[in-house]
């Protein structure tokens, strides 16, 4: 990443809550552009243990911030960030790829078709150690990683550096949703973003790639797309989810 892309990124976060003189666990901030507010939330690898989320010890989906808050309460751990994390089925299973904790519960969906995860290019989110990227599915086929976690959906929106050629890349599109997608703008950096208002998925593109300067950038969903940020006032509270991605620190922890 370029020390001026670098820059313009700690720009969009930098007016940051400050406790004790440290900054908080994850960093929001909101930028207006154009007509469209957007909400960008930072996660140092370094500094946080980001997870993927799905179902409980019983086997039931979460489904919401507060039933994944809840259990990880009982287990002396807090739910300090979360968004959701992909596509899902009827039953909120994941669509496509799944890996938690290294183990791979789903496989890697390399079907293609007219919804918005099977549009081409589709992708997958992956953290291996302390270090994160998103490619596409293509390639994530032929090099076959071995992630801690991982989560696919689709369509891309950026890739290599360029907005998609997917057929919902439509720049005069009038068909605005609330979205919400992530980019790693350096192995150690996860940026997730929400629309704070209706976006089409051109200038939702356009956000990863002229802000926040991401070569590689996946589209996580539409409607459902919902934010837990507590610190930041988010705590959102609607459609039920499949997946979720969530940053998790002790109480110990969560109380610096």
């Amino acid at each position: 990443m370029s020390r001026g892309a670098l820059t313009r990124l700690l720009g969009v976060l930098g007016a940051m809550l400050i406790c004790s003189g440290a900054a908080q666990a994850v960093e929001c901030a909101s930028e207006t552009v154009g007509d469209t507010s957007f909400m960008a939330c930072r996660v140092e690898l370094h500094r946080e243990h980001l997870d993927l989320f799905w179902r409980d010890a019983a086997g039931r989906p979460y489904r919401q911030f507060s039933a994944l808050r809840d259990a990880l309460e009982n287990q002396g751990k807090s739910l300090v960030f979360a968004v959701n994390a992909g596509m899902y089925r009827p039953d909120y299973s994941p669509v496509g790829l799944f890996v938690t904790e290294g183990l791979e519960l789903f496989p890697l969906n390399r079907h293609t078709g007219s919804g918005n995860f099977s549009q081409q290019p589709n992708g997958v989110f992956l953290v291996e150690g302390n270090s994160a990227r998103v490619i596409t599915t293509n390639d994530y086929w032929l090099e076959k990683p071995k992630p801690l976690l991982a989560t696919q959906s689709g369509p891309m929106l950026v890739h290599e550096g360029e907005i998609t050629t997917s057929a919902v890349m439509i720049p005069n599109s009038t068909w605005r949703k609330v979205r919400n997608g992530v980019c790693a703008p350096s192995p150690e950096t996860v940026v997730f973003v929400i629309s704070e208002s209706p976006v089409t998925f051109y200038a939702f593109a356009g956000y990863f790639r002229d802000h926040l300067h991401c070569r590689e950038a996946l589209y996580l969903d539409g409607s459902i797309s919902s934010l837990y940020a507590p610190r930041f006032g988010r705590d959102d509270r609607g459609n039920d989810m499949g997946p979720i991605l969530g940053v998790v620190a002790s109480r110990t922890d969560a109380g610096r």
